[in-house]
């Protein structure tokens, strides 16, 4: 099982975690789900309920990874497998992502 927690303008909004069979949980905090003036995190993960879950990483992340030559790059000088989505993103989303989330790896 591996985990991160979800930051949404330097705010935890909650925890993605793949579980060992190879599916994925996203959760909101339980201070983001309570709070009304807290926004869901994306159009596909609204704040109708506070659990996901997925078969592979879901679309809203998946899109935070970088593509083409540039994740060959990233995959190659990482030494991460191209088809590890949630370890490329571990490691490419911590710092500088395209809009207000950020990936920050935990302890399983």
């Amino acid at each position: 099982m591996r985990q991160a927690k979800v930051i949404y303008k330097n705010e935890e909004a909650g925890t993605l975690t793949q579980l060992d069979d190879g599916s994925f949980v996203f959760r909101y905090d339980d201070a983001w789900w309570r709070t009304s003036d807290k926004p869901a995190i994306s159009l596909t993960l609204p704040k109708k309920q506070q659990e996901y879950r997925a078969d592979h990483l879901f679309p809203f992340f998946f899109h935070l990874l970088p593509e083409g030559a540039n994740k060959e790059a990233v995959c190659f000088a990482l030494r991460i497998d191209k088809e590890d989505h949630f370890g490329l993103l571990l490691q490419t989303a911590t710092h500088d992502t395209i809009g207000a989330v950020r990936i920050q790896r935990t302890a399983a």
